[in-house]
């Protein structure tokens, strides 16, 4: 296609380590750079390190180093950490280099032409760890403190502190306009709606100097009084990737006519009003284009507690993570590097918030990778070998004709349809549901060889044998690149082992097919699993090498027992049993698995939510639930749930439904009901 992508990290903050939470982002950033290089695309991937402000001074100070000192010793962990989990960026930036630095400069400067700057003195609460002001609106109150609820951490009153201000109330209906007539410039939806709920709540101006520490880039005009000013750290942080494509220290240039106005700045939700108020506004001010998206994404929490340098429990390294699950593969990366990509990606739909079990990582990592993924290879790659020297695979048009008895042809139909669906949810930045795709055509590929069972094809001479063989080759070559942005490693095995050497591009439909598109293959049998199935012992093994003791503990009980001198509490009333009925009543509800593709509320109707929910038919179904007050809209997107798909259509509020959701509860809505695993949308639950 050879279109410009450009896609960027957070630059993050050196007064940190490496977690999990920022292994996240990177390794989203990193599968869609992947998918678009595949593609053909111009593609532009840059991450980096935010290295100037208050905290990294005070850290400085405290272990004896000048800041510089310190963020020469921390920021390279960053770009290592990057190295050892295959991260393809193709440029890492610092905020201490002179080429960012004098970007800064000059974006001050054009700001400051139109008189968006003027000198005043600021007072207000101060949280060091958001480099931010607050509103007592804004905090919650502990005791006497005033507490800032991303870091949860008391924060400062500033007393009259002397400021360069930026004019930033000026554009409020400026953003507002340009957000109406751009939806794709915030996405997800609910964070959009978000921002528009700020922006017309109104926006005071900005301060974006610093008088009280001197770790920054100093402001590029004179204090009358003769203070010494740096720049606002969020005006600097910010500046990163546009400074990144900047050449000659001047705000334009060839890399910035070819990528900025394709840029999607991936950010975690903590930081949306930085990025999508802050951040547009100077960019109007200096008269230079916005940025296109602002793609933003939940938190990962570990056993509920949000990922923190200051939380032990909460720690995960990545690369220990990686290396528990799976050593080194002969083609490529380690393919436990792969098994956390794949469960930090499909786990979460993008824009969700997640929490980080080890019981869901070896969950999916047993049922998805070993046994989904790695078996179907495993059998399909014997089968292939095995027959290989009397029926070798061989394409024959007379067993792939159209049919719908033909189970090559209905795979490869499949393989059409998968092939669009996963690369239209990679377009859209949705790659839960690119892998959900790609699992349904490794699940039909599974069944292929169910139905046609070439053992018993062999025993019996079928002509059809070598066609089968090449079908489910073929399928393998295909499944091979649709994993490739994701499991880069695992891909780059499977490739080795089927013999194909040729250049790793995006499979596209010629003809409506697929997989006849797919080259001469040699196959050999692999010496081992893919995805060794982890078992108990392995399990164990794993996190005691690699998980801080106090993840290990136990949570503590919901509910404390009476001591032994307290009345115990009083059985709860028994239950009504409901009236029986027969098999054939039962049989007449057809329940079927389906999955949330949108929500809404219902206006003026506080329980009631709109659904659109995917049950594997040509449309989504319509369904109004009594849900609202269990759940929020973007809780829902991308959630599994259980459907009467049979039960007659109504008329609610004026929204047709077209089905019931199954939820726990009597008066209130304690839970959905749900399986523990995933299914193919349309699935008969019985």
């Amino acid at each position: 296609m050879n279109q410009p992508f450009y896609i960027t990290t957070p630059i993050y903050y050196v007064n940190d380590v490496p977690h999990l939470g920022h292994a996240y982002t990177t390794i989203v950033a990193d599968a869609l750079a992947r998918f678009h290089r595949m593609r053909g695309d111009d593609t532009r991937f840059l991450t980096g390190t935010d290295e100037h402000g208050q905290k990294i001074e005070e850290a400085a100070k405290t272990r004896g180093l000048t800041p510089q000192q310190l963020v020469d010793q921390v920021a390279p962990r960053f770009a290592e950490v990057w190295r050892t989990l295959g991260i393809s960026n193709d440029d890492f930036i610092r905020t201490t280099e002179p080429r960012h630095k004098r970007i800064v400069a000059e974006l001050w400067k054009h700001i400051s032409s139109t008189g968006d700057i003027y000198l005043a003195s600021y007072q207000g609460w101060y949280c060091v760890g958001c480099e931010a002001f607050y509103t007592e609106s804004q905090l919650v109150k502990d005791g006497d403190a005033w507490v800032c609820t991303i870091h949860r951490k008391p924060v400062n009153w500033v007393d009259k502190e002397r400021s360069w201000f930026f004019r930033l109330s000026k554009y409020a209906q400026p953003l507002i306009e340009h957000i109406e007539r751009h939806p794709e410039f915030i996405q997800p939806d609910a964070y959009r709606n978000e921002v528009m709920s700020f922006l017309r709540g109104g926006l005071k101006d900005l301060s974006i100097s610093r008088t009280s520490f001197a770790w920054g880039i100093p402001v590029p005009e004179a204090d009358p009084e003769g203070l010494s000013h740096v720049i606002y750290v969020w005006l600097d942080a910010l500046t990163n990737y546009f400074s990144a494509l900047c050449e000659g220290g001047e705000l334009g240039g060839p890399l910035v006519e070819k990528y900025w106005g394709n840029v999607i700045h991936l950010i975690g939700k903590d930081i949306l009003r930085f990025h999508a108020v802050y951040w547009p506004a100077f960019l109007m001010s200096a008269h230079l284009p916005l940025p296109k998206t602002i793609l933003a994404h939940g938190w990962w929490t570990v056993r509920g507690e949000k990922i923190s340098k200051s939380i032990a429990a909460t720690r995960i390294d990545p690369v220990k993570l990686s290396e528990g699950l799976g050593s080194a593969s002969q083609y490529g990366l380690p393919i436990g590097i792969d098994a956390m990509r794949y469960y930090l990606l499909r786990e979460v739909p993008l824009g969700n918030d997640g929490d980080f079990t080890f019981e869901s990582l070896f969950g999916r990592y047993n049922a998805e990778l070993a046994n989904d993924l790695g078996n179907l290879i495993n059998r399909s790659l014997t089968l292939i070998t095995k027959f290989a020297a009397e029926t070798p695979p061989a394409f024959d048009e007379t067993f792939h004709a159209d049919g719908t008895e033909n189970p090559s042809f209905q795979l490869e139909s499949l393989a059409v349809e998968t092939c669009r669906n996963v690369a239209r949810e990679l377009q859209a930045c949705a790659p839960s549901r690119a892998l959900e795709q790609t699992w349904r055509f490794i699940g039909g590929t599974n069944r292929f060889i169910d139905q046609t069972q070439p053992w018993t094809m062999a025993k019996a001479k079928n002509p059809a044998l070598p066609h089968t063989l090449w079908t489910l080759q073929s399928s393998l070559w295909l499944i091979a690149r649709l994993i490739a942005p994701v499991l880069p490693a695992a891909s780059a095995q499977l490739r080795g082992w089927l013999g194909d050497h040729g250049p790793l591009t995006w499979p596209e439909s010629t003809s409506g097919r697929v997989l006849t598109t797919a080259p001469a293959l040699a196959c050999t049998m692999p010496a081992s699993p893919l995805f060794p199935r982890l078992d108990d012992a392995a399990q164990a093994a794993m996190l005691s090498r690699i998980v801080p003791p106090e993840v290990l503990k136990p949570a503590a009980p919901a509910v404390k027992a009476p001591a032994p001198t307290e009345k115990p509490p009083a059985a709860a009333p028994t239950t009504t049993t409901a009236a029986t009925i027969g098999m054939d009543d039962f049989k007449k509800v057809e329940l079927r698995a389906g999955r949330v593709l949108s929500a809404q509320a219902v206006p003026k109707a506080k329980k009631l939510l709109h659904l659109s929910v995917d049950l594997g038919e040509a449309n989504p179904r319509s369904i109004v639930a009594g849900i609202a007050e269990r759940y929020a809209p973007d809780q829902l997107v991308g959630k599994q749930v259980l459907v009467v798909a049979n039960l007659a259509p109504a008329e609610i509020r004026g929204i047709r439904s077209e089905g019931m959701i199954l939820a726990a509860g009597d008066d209130s809505i304690l839970g959905l009901s749900a399986l523990d695993q995933d299914v193919p949308a349309g699935t008969r639950v019985r």
